[in-house]
């Protein structure tokens, strides 16, 4: 199979992570007689020093091309500290969302046995919990017209606006995802108050009767919000609108004890874009010792979601676990003051895939 994937390390220790990534990408890739193309292009601060634009037009046609786009970080101090500045690389990120068309966010969360003591739950509660959470990108009360204050400024108003279309793609999105796991979706909503929530599981309960093979639940955001720190490990894939999807990732993102740990993946209508959770980290950029684990494990989710080369994926998430497991880690996960370099790390899980 050949793979056409553009490659946007970004900003900070974005480069460094992504190199790491790549590695394990080109191990599978030889591995199993996959074809691999693959450009670098510029996002970010990188870009608005080279280019005046955060997101230039060349990266646009790059990512438009491709399959799948490899993304790293963005951000910089140098622009975080200048209140002035007109363009800004967060506005990067922005840009290709919209252009892009990313209308979901996926979140897997898999905990780790070598990680389950620095969760902040009990590790009985949390060993096995393997989940998804999906959250609409482009709707809601972020993107809700109109919105503003009284004249006397005493008043504001936000309004939270859904479409048909928008609540039908997204679910669809994840009965299909639920199929290739455990078939079980529970859809978040708060109907009993809001009439966006209502139209969410009207339209959801239509959906599901096209998929009777996967158990479907409904759930209020607050009783999920309670269940996610009772019973993580009930879930499969968690489907939700824009805000309530912001809070409940973050919320779950803390359970694996590591944030270095979190893939992610943004589907869209033209590409998807697969990158891990945490951001640029500046303070490490140059230093080789930034986690490159959740940017490995985004690549597992490229193999599966854009290419559906699933047993690429479970390979690189193999290979991660056994990292782990051997204490092949960088200093922020690392057991008994013994630490490798992200570039270690990076090598290791290659040679295992390589191994195999």
């Amino acid at each position: 199979m050949k793979l056409n994937i553009a490659v946007l390390p970004g900003d900070g220790i974005g480069p460094e992570i992504v190199e790491q990534g790549m590695k394990a990408v080109k191990a599978v890739c030889e591995k199993y007689g996959h074809e691999l193309s693959y450009k670098h292009a510029l996002v970010g601060a990188v870009a608005i020093d080279e280019t005046g634009n955060p997101y230039p037009d060349e990266t646009h046609e790059l990512c438009m091309q491709s399959d799948a786009v490899y993304f790293g970080a963005i951000g910089s101090p140098k622009y975080d500290n200048n209140p002035s500045a007109k363009v800004r690389p967060e506005q990067g990120l922005l840009g290709m969302r919209k252009k892009l068309g990313l209308f979901a966010n996926i979140r897997p969360v898999t905990t780790f046995p070598s990680l389950l003591h620095k969760s902040p739950l009990r590790a009985e509660l949390i060993e096995g919990a393997d989940f998804m959470c999906i959250r609409e990108l482009t709707g809601g009360m972020y993107f809700g017209r109109p919105q503003g204050r009284s004249e006397d400024g005493n008043t504001a108003y936000d309004t939270c606006v859904y479409t048909r279309e928008e609540i039908e793609r997204i679910v669809r999105l994840a009965y299909q995802y639920a199929q290739k796991r455990r078939k079980k979706v529970t859809v978040v909503d708060k109907a009993n108050v809001l009439a966006t929530s209502r139209l969410w599981r009207q339209v959801a309960q239509e959906i599901e009767k096209e998929y009777p093979d996967v158990e479907t639940e409904y759930m209020f955001v607050d009783n999920a919000a309670m269940r996610l720190v009772q019973w993580p490990k009930s879930f499969d894939v968690m489907v939700t609108e824009n805000m309530f999807g912001d809070i409940l990732t973050d919320e779950a993102s803390v359970i694996t004890g590591s944030l270095g740990m979190l893939p992610s993946a943004s589907i869209g209508v033209h590409t998807s874009v697969f990158e891990p959770i945490h951001g640029s980290y500046p303070q490490a950029a140059g230093k080789n010792i930034a986690n490159p684990l959740a940017t490995i494990l985004s690549a597992a989710l490229m193999f599966e979601y854009a290419f559906n080369l699933m047993e690429e994926g479970a390979l690189i998430r193999e290979a991660v676990a056994a990292s782990m497991d051997a204490n092949i880690v960088t200093e922020d996960i690392a057991e008994n003051g013994k630490a490798y370099k992200t570039s270690e790390v990076g090598d290791w899980i290659a040679e295992y895939i390589a191994k195999k």
